[in-house]
């Protein structure tokens, strides 16, 4: 087995072991409490700049299959860290093995170290950036190229997510159209979307807003994607003129780009929301789901003044999880309904905005 090492910003050092690329990679280092889902959670676009660390000990039991992906292009993550990792797949789905389909994807990837250890730091001191190199092991050398890599706030992943091209996912014949800012879209997102009856299309996050409305569709969808929302300037002044025009309905970074537009504030989590098994309460019925979450980032709904309700609230901390507007057709949530995988608790979200297109349209 090759060596691997991980450093982190605060030189903290883990040893380990090599099961996916050669090479250095880094990130900013954040854990996810799932116990299945590996392939899903790879090639989540809102991973992009990240090094996903996995609470559960044993990763690859499973192997890897074609359909299993959020994503077109394989795995966005900039690097893996498990403890065990199973080199044997028993699965009838599967094509092949975990650390193979990191390998051809070019992620660099660390096992056999003490991911409980490294939890537990996150969680202490805060997520933050880090490498992985399986080319040196010197701490000190890897540790100086950590400290001089940009952090995650200041760079612009959704402009390397987002599609390069408008497409049709779904043109359903007299069906209501929802055209999707693609900031970083989750494949399962769009299959909801075409679940509930809407034609899909897709367009870059970068698309004027102007176009949007020249195509006069019955909503518009602000997709799930990565980093800071604070920096993506171009999608608050597109979401701006769209709000009063035409339905909105955001997911995860749409959510808190919409508080953005709203004119409002966003705040960073210690160590963010990532997994699948995280309590959320619906304010309106008290219904309680289980969710999947992927984000660092949450919206100040105080700092809204009144121009949202808060919808969802988080039972692990309290934070803001859902808002909608009070004279707007406008609602968005900071979790993942379209789980994939994971709980299916959510999913009545995209039926609840279906319903706000169908009284905005009977209006």
């Amino acid at each position: 087995m090759k060596k691997a090492i991980l450093v982190l910003k605060d030189g903290t050092v883990f040893e380990g072991f090599s099961f996916g690329a050669e090479g250095e990679s880094i990130g900013e280092v954040v854990f996810n409490t799932s116990i299945t889902g590996y392939q899903e959670i790879l090639t989540d676009p809102s991973y992009k700049g990240q090094i996903v660390v996995m609470t559960y000990t044993q990763m690859g039991n499973y192997g890897v299959n074609e359909e299993d992906v959020e994503s077109f292009g394989g795995p966005k993550v900039e690097g893996f860290i498990v403890k065990e990792y199973k080199n044997y797949p028993s699965n009838w789905r599967s094509k092949g093995s975990l650390g193979d389909y990191l390998k051809n994807y070019g992620i660099v990837s660390i096992h056999g170290i003490d991911t409980r250890a490294l939890t537990k730091h996150l969680r202490d001191k805060g997520a933050q950036m880090g490498i992985i190199s399986t080319l040196n092991h010197d701490p000190v050398s890897l540790h100086k190229k950590v400290l001089a890599h940009p952090d995650i706030s200041e760079i612009d992943h959704v402009s390397d997510m987002m599609c390069k091209e408008p497409y049709w996912y779904h043109n359903g014949k007299d069906l209501p159209l929802c055209i999707v800012y693609d900031y970083g879209v989750k494949l399962n997102i769009l299959r909801n979307l075409k679940r509930v009856g809407f034609s899909v299309y897709v367009v870059p996050g970068k698309t004027p807003a102007e176009s949007l409305l020249e195509m006069n569709p019955s909503c518009i969808m602000l997709s799930n994607g990565p980093g800071d929302p604070q920096i993506l300037n171009y999608a608050v002044k597109n979401i701006k003129k769209l709000i009063g025009k035409k339905p909105l309905f955001g997911i995860c970074l749409g959510h808190q780009l919409l508080g953005l537009a709203l004119g409002g504030k966003t705040y960073k989590l210690k160590f963010g929301h990532h997994g699948g098994n995280h309590p959320v309460k619906d304010l309106k019925t008290g219904r309680i789901s289980i969710t999947a979450q992927n984000h660092n980032y949450c919206v100040d709904i105080s700092s809204l003044k009144g121009q949202v309700r808060l919808t969802h609230k988080n039972l692990y901390d309290g934070t803001e999880e859902g808002m909608e507007h009070v004279e707007y057709p406008i609602f968005s949530v900071q979790h993942h309904p379209e789980a994939g995988p994971g709980p299916n608790d959510a999913l009545d979200v995209f039926e609840r905005f279906r319903e706000i297109v169908r009284e905005y349209e009977n209006v």
